[in-house]
């Protein structure tokens, strides 16, 4: 089971904006030493977009005011400088254990 704070928020230009996400139990995988846990993006009429995998990578194409952090059950999705185009749904996603929860 997965719970985000805050459920809304409401900032401006130039703010930062934090997200966190606490997970019921580690998504620590040993065998790959990392944390399986990603955080999408999605905007209405568009499909989710992957802002960050293994809690604090970003993947090619995910622009650098987006950061993650955090490790064992807790984790942070970090906008510094919002733009209006980051308005939209942000959610974290475990990937430890079936059924994959966000």
């Amino acid at each position: 089971m997965v719970t985000q704070t805050p459920e809304y928020m409401s900032v401006s230009p130039g703010d930062t904006a934090r997200f966190s996400c606490k997970c019921s139990k580690g998504v620590y995988h040993s065998g790959a030493s990392v944390h399986v846990l990603s955080w999408y993006l999605q905007k209405p009429g568009q499909p989710p977009k992957r802002l960050t995998y293994h809690a604090n990578t970003r993947p090619s194409g995910t622009p650098e005011r987006f950061s993650g952090s955090g490790s064992g059950t807790d984790f942070t999705l970090t906008i510094t400088g919002v733009i209006k185009d980051d308005v939209g749904y942000y959610y974290c996603m475990q990937g430890i254990e079936y059924p994959f929860t966000r």
